[in-house]
């Protein structure tokens, strides 16, 4: 028989992943049309966020709103389709922040499947725009038998050319991986964070509950700020040195 603390501990967990399951469900009918463009201006940082699958852009309205309010940048989201395969994803992020100024910083911010989408563009579009990609409980270890659930399941096998190629990395584009321990859908030992980055793995929270977890919004809003200032005070022109 489990220990009580941690026969506590797991219905916690399953707890909030109930009730973000529920959070989720009434979200999903929000954000479906074509992706809003912030009203963003040179220099001015944009998180543009993804979601997982059979959710909508809906879904991360909590986290935007937190971003927005705590880190004092633009938000957007896209929807797909059910079943869109990992490109398809990604050609409509491709549109989107060809609508941004040239000179803005685009932080991309996936959830499960959405962390992939963003990575795989990172790397195939090398965008210079793009100063980050942050992953939410993304399999990039892949999800073995993903291939019996359509077309865009072969793209998250474990040994996928999608997969390989966003593991062996090579736009030079820092990237975050945050793993949910207690993940019952995508697994979460270290080998589903992409091999390149920083990982943080946060206690207690499971698959879904992620997108709701306060301790996420606020290490989001560190790292956004963090990189933004890096990104900033690299575009400064050098200070000229006393006569």
């Amino acid at each position: 028989m489990p220990r009580l603390p941690a026969l506590t501990r797991a219905l916690g967990v399953t707890g909030r992943e109930a009730v973000a399951y529920a959070r989720q469900a009434w979200l999903l009918r929000h954000d479906l049309g074509t992706p809003s463009v912030p009203p963003a201006r040179a220099g001015d940082d944009v998180v543009v966020l993804l979601h997982g699958i059979f959710a909508s852009a809906g879904v991360l309205r909590p986290l935007r709103a937190s971003l927005e309010r705590r880190a004092r940048v633009h938000t957007t989201a896209i929807t797909y389709a059910p079943g869109a395969r990992i490109h398809q994803a990604a050609d409509r992020l491709a549109s989107l922040i060809s609508r941004l100024p040239a000179d803005a910083r685009v932080h991309v911010v996936g959830h499960s499947l959405g962390g992939v989408v963003a990575r795989w563009y990172a790397e195939t579009s090398r965008e210079p725009r793009v100063v980050q990609t942050v992953s939410l409980a993304s399999p990039f270890g892949g999800v073995r038998g993903a291939r019996f659930l359509g077309a865009w399941g072969r793209d998250i096998e474990p040994e996928s050319a999608v997969l390989r190629r966003v593991r062996l990395g090579g736009a030079g584009v820092p990237h975050l991986s945050v793993i949910a321990a207690d993940d019952a859908v995508v697994r979460a030992p270290r080998s589903h964070a992409l091999p390149s980055g920083d990982v943080v793995v946060l206690d207690g929270c499971g698959h879904n509950a992620l997108l709701f977890d306060a301790e996420l919004m606020a290490l989001l809003e560190r790292r956004i700020l963090s990189v933004a200032r890096a990104r900033a005070q690299a575009a400064e022109p050098p200070q000229a040195s006393p006569g």
